[in-house]
């Protein structure tokens, strides 16, 4: 009998299609959490933009300020029952969550020609305009720093990596299959 997957750890790069897979693991009774509403909530506060560009900067500083894992410490404060939590973006934040009962981590990622086009299809505040803009932002999100963002690394330590470069329905049998 297979154990029941209590909390489900979404990382990967932008674009990639995290949000859908959280999506459909909320159509399966799991409640969804963003690291990235955490920052955004903060830099609502302090009355700035919420752009990628500060996404990164704010992250980046409540890391500085707290523990390289400070937002997986906050957001584990909301969870209660079945969870996926968005938008990991730093190892310590993955090293702290694998401490929880049930824990995986999935990394979600594509080509990046067609996450630039989902990202611009999606409307947000990206700071970019063009495919090279988008390659050069994201390299701020693959550093090694400690207290910054590792996408790479975080991809490293996934439990299962989905490649999204399909269908949204292909997306789903993907997804199905892990759980």
């Amino acid at each position: 009998m297979k154990k029941e997957v209590r909390l489900i750890g979404l990382t990967g790069t932008n674009g990639a299609g995290k949000g859908e897979a959280a999506a459909y693991f909320k159509k399966k009774g799991y409640t969804c959490f963003s690291l990235s509403d955490l920052i955004r909530e903060e830099l609502i506060k302090k009355g700035k933009d919420v752009t990628r560009d500060n996404l990164i900067k704010m992250g980046n500083q409540l890391r500085e300020k707290g523990s390289p894992e400070i937002l997986a410490r906050l957001i584990l404060k909301k969870i209660r029952g079945r969870a996926v939590i968005d938008s990991i973006r730093n190892p310590k934040e993955i090293d702290y969550l694998k401490k929880q009962k049930n824990f995986i981590l999935l990394a979600i990622d594509a080509p990046v020609e067609l996450r630039y086009k989902r990202a611009k299809k999606r409307g947000r505040e990206e700071s970019v305009s063009t495919l090279q803009e988008f390659i050069e932002k994201e390299a701020e999100e693959k550093t090694n720093r400690q207290k910054g963002q590792q996408l790479l690394n975080c991809i490293k330590m996934a439990d299962f990596v989905v490649i999204n470069d399909g269908s949204l329905e292909n997306l789903h049998k993907k997804l199905e299959k892990l759980i």
